[in-house]
């Protein structure tokens, strides 16, 4: 069976029209997800508007690129305290 990739509009779209109302069976035969999918959306987007859900993507992504730079800082300082212990 064909996964399907949907969009944070998309998500946050279907978020909204379950909010409004719509019964969750009816929403996954419309978009065609499991009730399972609706569920971890909303868990994950729940309360979310658009606007916020693209400044906590980009927060995420900052963060990943932080920790990379600490992560290389820390291993280029390993390797320096071991070169200068040889040397002396």
């Amino acid at each position: 069976m064909r996964r399907k990739k949907y969009t944070e509009e998309q998500i946050i779209q279907v978020l909204k029209e379950g909010e409004a109302g719509a019964s969750v069976p009816d929403l996954c035969r419309k978009y065609g997800m499991s009730d399972g999918s609706y569920y971890n959306w909303k868990a994950k987007y729940a309360g979310l508007s658009v606007s916020e859900l693209k400044r906590l993507k980009a927060l995420e992504e900052e963060n990943r690129r932080l920790k990379q730079i600490v992560a290389e800082q820390a291993l280029d300082n390993r390797a320096l305290k071991e070169l200068l212990s040889k040397n002396f």
